[in-house]
């Protein structure tokens, strides 16, 4: 059964309830209001920077499994944290091309700038055994889920 929930910022909407999402930064609402407060666009530029770093979050019957397109960076310029509270972090920075003197610039559509991603995680998230690992621009968190015990059955001779 598909659950649709219509966005209520004016974004697309989507078959998959997230409970534990946070605000994404990345939806149109946002952006043109930060485009409409931001004065400069190489400040909108570095801004919507911090959004564009797009995740998608699996959750498999062992583990949370998060992938990060990061094209172009390196392991050491990306950060995975965990914050109390069960708090994943994903953050980074893509540096900006150095520009020459005599260049010109037809276009500019790639993002440079700071990124941060949070994302909160259920209880049943091992926060103390998260690994990462980053291949060909594709970042991979995994974080394991405490075993689903079933309550173990005794059974009880009745005498009598």
């Amino acid at each position: 059964m598909s659950l649709t929930i219509p966005s209520l910022l004016g974004g697309p909407r989507t078959d998959v309830f997230d409970p534990f999402s946070v605000w994404d930064l990345s939806d149109e609402f946002f952006n043109s209001a930060l485009a409409n407060t931001m004065s400069s666009s190489s400040s909108v530029r570095e801004a919507s920077a911090i959004a564009n770093a797009r995740v998608d979050w699996k959750e498999t019957p062992e583990a949370h499994v998060f992938k990060a397109d990061l094209p172009g960076l390196k392991k050491e310029e990306v950060k995975v944290e965990v914050e109390e509270g069960r708090v994943l972090q994903i953050s980074g920075e893509r540096s900006k091309e150095q520009e020459e003197k005599n260049d010109k610039w037809h276009r500019v559509e790639r993002s440079s700038g700071k990124f941060l991603r949070r994302f909160t995680l259920p209880e049943t998230a091992k926060m103390d055994q998260v690994k990462a690992s980053m291949e060909n621009g594709v970042l991979t968190v995994t974080v394991p889920k405490v075993e689903d015990k079933k309550p173990e059955v005794k059974a009880i001779e009745i005498s009598g």
